[in-house]
């Protein structure tokens, strides 16, 4: 539902308030409708009224689309004009509660003894004491003057659909959609609103949206209440005495809140077939922005600041929306899970992650943000967050594929719906230090974890355990280190192992020339190679030739594939490798190497695929090197 949608779905709910007397016998249904939208609508704006409290219990009850994962779960909801507001949600034995005071905004996890206030004049970040919080929440209220309400009874027509009578009272159940008419001057979508009312109160005990194109939502409402105001100190986060509740900037809860409801049904659409259209979007100077097949690709190159002015510059709207995705939709989101505070844990990897960082790494990142116009913080704060992958990685060459040639596979299952596909770029860096690569990855990000140099070296990173261990580089930065300074896989593996490494990651390193690759198991102490044909405990099927890297399941069905295809693969089979259930649920991109001809194909996830399934994009590191 977008911002426009959303305004006249509550301004369709609110016409016909003007209060008047209903008699017995003569009740329409837009009367019945317009009696009790002006029922709450008195809860949102009581006008010279002291406020009351209205509090009451919610249950999804049915829907499609993302809706329908939700039925049966409910909550309960209390609200108090102008600006105060507790709800809290039951998914299944765990309660999540969020609630307003005013200015002060919180989220309470019992079950993780866990609580976070969002407070104003707060200092954003650890790291820049003197950028304080300044956000201040608006009342909550009509979007619209109740005079001008008056006219939207021609917009809609609502119809009386059954009437029912219990024990207490008549309960209506009444339609209300846009007239066509109404439709095609305001553009707005074919929703309906469904309401079962009760006669007693004028109250709903039902309300179902459906926006005529896939997604309903039914909610139903008991155990309602309209109280006298409740006390100020009522509306503060519910904490015990042995619960740790952290202070954070209010800003950092609002853009949460944000984050999370723009993110709803938001969805990549499926590329369309392929063309072989490349257009030029924009320059910044020696750097552009060309749509290849429907798909981003960023060329970079010069010193470390030029070539994030220019990437900063050229995806100014792409990153943002990372930033806000990763920091404060999927950062934020997961404190409530881990009982920790997102931003005071990443701020305290950050801390101890930066001594060990070439300082040209911090330096385009920091060009980034002021080219964007994000702050500084946001963006070496995202370059952090991917340090835990669950993935899958392959390397094919000799006698394992039917032209000998080295296909190196990867399978990034991380994240799948956050809004990261959206985002996703095929960045062509040639920095003024060091060898040109191309980085599969998103907007904002600088470092690595599938990439593939002119030296016809590949490289692909899984995730493991270990978090908290910071004191290294962080692993995107070695990734990138081994593209743009290893000619060589020995090259490769010595930049791996001198490190210093964090937590526990696994890495598939191939090098065409040499007809070599490696599979790379590390944590901060330890190092372990595996070699091509090789067993190893959580890898016990060791096939010639080739290096595969998994876990479970999805590790016997990847050497199950090829060993069934052995001797047969080329790029199209060694693709089909990486479908599920080799890839997980999560899996948001998938990369296919060649890096002896420098080809390779690119695979995001969008609405209907895992990426593994997805339209795959060909792309030549060679060809995108020469000049445009």
């Amino acid at each position: 539902m977008n911002k426009v949608t959303g305004l006249a779905l509550l301004a369709l709910l609110c016409w016909l308030t003007t209060p008047r007397a209903l008699a017995q016998e003569d009740k329409t249904a837009a009367e019945i409708f317009a009696a009790s939208v002006s029922k709450l609508v008195g809860f949102l704006d009581p006008g010279t009224n002291a406020p009351s409290t209205l509090s009451l219990k919610v249950t999804v009850a049915g829907g499609e689309g993302f809706a329908k994962n939700l039925e049966g779960n409910g909550g309960h909801l209390a609200f108090q004009a102008p600006d105060r507001v507790r709800v809290s949600a039951d998914v299944g034995n765990k309660t999540y509660m969020v609630g307003r005071n005013g200015q002060e905004l919180w989220a309470y996890v019992p079950h993780k003894k866990f609580g976070v206030v969002g407070i104003s004049g707060t200092a954003r970040f650890a790291s820049a004491p003197d950028k304080l919080d300044h956000t201040r929440m608006e009342p909550l209220q009509l979007p619209i003057p109740r005079e001008q309400l008056a006219i939207l009874p021609l917009l809609a027509k609502v119809e009386l659909i059954a009437i029912r009578t219990n024990a207490q009272t008549r309960v209506f159940h009444i339609k209300a959609q846009p007239l066509p008419e109404t439709k095609q001057a305001l553009r707005l979508l074919p929703f309906i609103i469904e309401a079962k009312v009760r006669e007693s109160d004028w109250l709903p005990q039902y309300v179902k949206y459906d926006d005529g194109k896939g997604f309903s939502l039914g909610l139903e409402f008991s155990d309602i209440k309209v109280e006298a105001p409740w006390p100020a100190e009522k509306w503060n986060v519910p904490s015990q005495p042995e619960d740790k509740i952290e202070t954070t900037a209010l800003g950092h809860l609002t853009r949460f809140i944000e984050t999370s409801l723009g993110a709803l049904g938001d969805k990549p659409r499926a590329l369309g077939p392929v063309t072989g259209e490349r257009k030029l979007v924009a320059t910044e100077g020696q750097g552009r922005l060309e749509m290849v097949d429907g798909t981003r690709v960023l060329f970079l190159e010069g010193s470390p600041e030029e070539m994030g002015r220019q990437q900063g510059m050229l995806l100014k709207k792409e990153i943002r929306r990372v930033v806000d995705r990763i920091l404060y939709g999927v950062g934020v989101g997961s404190s409530f899970e881990k009982g920790r505070w997102f931003f005071g844990e990443i701020e305290e990897a950050q801390g101890r992650l930066k001594p060990y960082m070439d300082v040209r790494y911090l330096n385009e990142m920091d060009a980034i943000a002021l080219a964007s116009g994000v702050e500084k913080e946001e963006i070496r704060l995202a370059n952090f967050f991917p340090e835990l992958f669950h993935c899958s990685g392959f390397a094919l060459f000799g006698n394992a594929t039917v032209d000998g040639k080295m296909y190196h596979g990867r399978v990034l299952d991380y994240l799948k719906g956050v809004g990261l596909e959206q985002n996703a770029v095929v960045t062509v860096v040639q920095p003024d230090k060091g060898n040109a690569w191309v980085n599969i990855g998103y907007a904002g990000f600088i470092g690595s974890i599938t990439a593939m140099n002119e030296k016809q070296v590949t490289i692909g990173e899984m995730g493991g355990r270990g978090e908290g261990n910071w004191d290294g580089k962080p692993m995107a930065e070695l990734v990138r280190e081994v593209m743009e300074k290893a000619s060589t896989l020995e090259e490769a593996v010595e930049i791996m192992r001198k490190g210093p490494r964090t937590c526990e990651y696994y890495y598939v390193i191939s090098d065409a020339k040499s007809k070599k690759a490696i599979g790379i198991a590390a944590t901060a102490t330890k190092f372990e190679t595996v070699n091509p044909g090789e067993n190893h405990p959580q890898l016990p099927h060791g096939i010639k030739d080739t290096v595969l890297m998994s876990a479970g399941n999805r590790y016997e069905k990847l050497v199950e594939r090829v060993k069934k295809g052995y001797g047969k693969l080329d790029a199209e089979t060694a693709r089909d490798l990486m479908c599920r259930p080799v890839a997980m649920n999560s899996n948001i991109h998938s990369v296919l190497f060649a890096p002896d001809t420098l080809d390779f194909w690119v695979a995001n996830a969008d609405d209907k695929n895992v990426a593994s399934h997805a339209r795959y994009t060909h792309y030549n590191l060679r060809e995108l090197l020469k000049a445009p």
